[in-house]
């Protein structure tokens, strides 16, 4: 696909893994990427991909930044899930700012935080969204907001595009990511795998660069969507909790894999006296009950959805967590 002029992206989050993924997806596709970030001398060099320093708390370096901008992806969030009530609905009331000076669509990742894991273990995008946590309430009032902002009017309405998906895990998976604070160890040989999940459950699973090619694809194709749009992302499917940790496994070398619970009971002690504990505390239901995403809608849009086999996704994501892998994959044990 060509076109006649540069295309603008700004890109907040590029050093996360949404937002990294998604800033080297549109630089393959011909995109002029900007990232904007608190210091552009820590940053992680993506290649084509130019650094602006700025916070998206910042109303006026969100919309300096954004100029000239055909799309803004927003895949900012306060680390370690510190600071959500303060931080996350100011940082998007920004980009819609920018969004509305500029006239860029915004590409806003979504989660299944918004839903009830409970009674819906099915979600498309016309599932009621029923949130029960901290968190997925303010996702849910993210979401509200920008179809508030996409009805407008034609003169002033703001374009999005919301692509929701699973837990993230990739080469470049941050801490708020469960893969990399809880399965595996950065920089660590892999001795024991601490699952979260209860035994038969299904889990899904959003490999990073998956997903950041899946929203090039749908930059690309932006002008044909309405003001307003939803596409949900199926990614892996770990029908009974076992596949990611067997993949784990088989990466590392082990023939019988050391597989403990997470001490979910632990968490709410620990939540006392760390904000972190107390909302990953709130994840449990997630673990505990299947919540699947039918990606029906963005198959038929695009012709496929992205998907990377597993055993190459977890390697990938091992080596760039510093986390050794085997030459080789081992057969596993029945027992692993």
């Amino acid at each position: 696909m060509t076109f006649s002029e540069p295309r603008i992206a700004l890109v907040l989050g590029a050093n996360g893994g949404v937002g990294g993924e998604t800033a080297a997806a549109l630089v393959r596709r011909g995109w002029n990427v900007r990232a904007l970030v608190r210091d552009p001398g820590r940053a992680e060099r993506l290649a084509g991909v130019s650094y602006q320093a700025g916070d998206a708390l910042d109303r006026a370096a969100v919309v300096a930044a954004a100029e000239g901008a055909a799309i803004i992806v927003h895949a900012v969030n306060p680390p370690g899930y510190r600071g959500w009530k303060q931080q996350v609905l100011p940082m998007l009331e920004n980009t819609i700012a920018a969004a509305r000076v500029s006239g860029a669509r915004i590409l806003l990742p979504g989660t299944i935080y918004n839903y009830d894991p409970a009674a819906q273990p099915a979600i498309d995008e016309a599932t009621p969204q029923r949130a029960f946590t901290r968190k997925g309430e303010i996702r849910v009032e993210m979401e509200v907001r920008l179809e508030a902002a996409a009805s407008e009017g034609k003169a002033g309405g703001v374009r999005s595009l919301i692509l929701r998906a699973g837990d993230y895990f990739g080469p470049r998976s941050t801490a708020n990511s469960w893969f990399a604070s809880g399965l595996v160890k950065p920089g660590q040989p892999v001795k024991t795998i601490l699952y979260p999940g209860d035994k038969a459950i299904g889990h899904a699973w959003a490999y990073l660069p998956d997903v950041g090619e899946t929203f090039a694809r749908l930059a690309d194709r932006e002008a044909e969507l309405p003001a307003f749009a939803r596409f949900h992302f199926e990614g892996l499917w770990d029908a009974d909790g076992t596949a990611m940790v067997r993949a784990i496994a088989r990466a590392a070398g082990l023939t019988r894999p050391d597989v403990r619970r997470l001490p979910w009971g632990l968490l709410p002690v620990a939540g006392l006296f760390n904000e972190t504990m107390r909302e990953l505390a709130e994840m449990r239901p997630f673990w505990r009950h299947p919540v699947r995403l039918e990606n029906r809608r963005l198959v038929a849009f695009l012709g496929e959805e992205p998907r990377t086999p597993l055993d190459v996704a977890v390697r990938a994501t091992m080596a760039g967590l510093d986390v050794p892998v085997a030459d080789t994959a081992p057969r596993l044990s029945r027992a692993a």
